[in-house]
């Protein structure tokens, strides 16, 4: 039996390319970005305040860091940044041509954080890269097209990925001591000709809940891979999610209105928001980047 659930609008951001969610515990605070339009925003759901830091080029995501602040993914590398005073310290440049930006990225429980890249026209030449606390760095995967959704199981032997165009989520074997996957399988395949997999995020009982874009929906997947809850957004281009709240139980979603015409911005006033509703089940909480 499939769970039917309704997200409502917190903040009526009309972001451009809303994405990256991260739920800051020890802040009580919601990190999120505007890809395109540049920005990195921090939700309260208490105030409901969000005030937002701009970037100086496109911001694929954000990271918590141990010791404190974050770290950004920009258009052209890894930045370490202080929220407070605003300033972005380079950290590593991946050395993509000008035509490929940063996009997903997320830590694993051993503190290293994943980058993925992306063509700006979206042909397969992006790259999935795994980057050491102390600023060494690796290829994982290459010839992406959208590199998007990752998540870990709770022992962190088990690496899910999502690269949207093929429609699927992956399954790795993952060695947290030396960072390297290996035997990709297929682990969910969506034959929806329409939707994409988007961002991704597992909770505390192995369950992946799986943004679509162009579906208006999130979507939960247990172990068994079978779908048992579906929670409907206001908007079509739902594009990522994460657990927040005290006990982890409210998931925070984000949308875009990119590319959306002016009578399909009319049909969905709240495109470009972000979402929120209760869940049945507690997620986890996001890993930190040990560098």
């Amino acid at each position: 039996m499939t769970t039917e659930l309704a997200a409502e609008l917190v903040l009526d951001a009309q972001a451009t390319l809303g994405e990256g969610p991260v739920w800051d515990a020890d802040g009580g605070v919601l990190w999120w970005v505007d890809i395109e339009g540049r920005q990195i925003h921090r939700f309260d759901p208490v105030t409901r305040a969000d005030t937002t830091l701009e970037t100086p080029s496109h911001v694929g995501a954000v990271a918590l860091r141990e010791r404190g602040g974050l770290v950004a993914a920009l258009a052209d590398g890894v930045y370490r940044l202080d929220p407070d005073s605003g300033s972005f310290q380079p950290l590593l440049g991946l050395g993509e041509p000008p035509n490929v930006r940063l996009n997903e990225s997320k830590c694993d429980p051993a503190g290293r954080l994943l980058v993925g890249t992306m063509a700006y026209d979206y042909a397969p030449i992006g790259s999935l890269y795994s980057i050491e606390a102390g600023g060494s760095m690796r290829r994982l995967l290459a010839d992406l097209e959208i590199a998007n959704g990752m998540a870990w199981s709770a022992d962190g032997g088990t690496f899910y990925y999502i690269d949207s165009p093929t429609r699927r989520v992956d399954a790795f074997d993952y060695d947290l001591a030396t960072g390297s996957i290996a035997r990709r399988r297929p682990w969910l395949v969506f034959d929806d000709p329409i939707a994409k997999p988007d961002g991704m995020a597992i909770d505390s009982e192995g369950g992946l809940w799986i943004a679509f874009w162009d579906a208006g929906e999130v979507r939960r997947y247990g172990r068994d891979r079978a779908l048992d809850v579906v929670v409907r957004v206001p908007a079509m281009q739902v594009t990522s999610a994460v657990f927040g709240g005290p006990d982890r139980r409210d998931l925070y979603i984000t949308s875009a209105t990119t590319g959306l015409s002016e009578a399909e911005l009319a049909e969905q006033p709240l495109a470009g928001g972000l979402f929120h509703v209760g869940i049945p089940v507690a997620g986890l909480l996001p890993d930190r980047f040990a560098g």
